[in-house]
């Protein structure tokens, strides 16, 4: 078993895939998938199989991008509604480290947060304490 990595309540992480860094996260243990916000959300076809290509935010611009769909999820938002998004793979670096993660994608921008990391990605590599954040982002500043 590999030694888990402790991570606080809150992060800042970079998806080199989507040309973003040191975006905001939340940890939330009660979510399976991480998710992203983004808009613009637009299914499409390519050799039979679905795509979709959406909007993200940056501080400074937004970044048009394109992936496979992994599948599409029934996900209870923090409303407590069902709805279906659509589940990409891409990287999500933490700690100096890359990770391949579904990431949901979703209109996020009533939140705090653009970014929840979910149990999926957090299950056999990190413990987290919730007296803790910026854990990672620590890390790379530092180095």
């Amino acid at each position: 078993m590999l030694k888990k990595i402790t991570i606080g309540r809150k992060d800042r992480v970079d998806f080199p895939d989507l040309r973003l860094e040191d975006i905001d996260a939340k940890v939330d243990t009660g979510a399976y998938t991480s998710a992203i916000h983004c808009d613009n959300i637009r299914l499409f076809q390519v050799d039979s199989e679905p795509w979709v290509r959406f909007t993200l935010f940056d501080d400074e611009h937004k970044v048009k991008h394109e992936a496979k769909v992994v599948v599409y999820k029934s996900i209870k938002n923090s409303f407590g509604q069902k709805e279906v998004r659509c589940v990409i793979k891409t990287k999500i670096t933490l700690f100096k480290k890359n990770y391949t993660i579904e990431l949901a994608l979703t209109n996020r921008s009533t939140m705090k947060y653009p970014v929840l990391l979910g149990r999926k990605l957090l299950n056999d590599r990190f413990i987290v304490d919730v007296s803790k954040q910026n854990l990672s982002y620590r890390k790379k500043s530092k180095s």
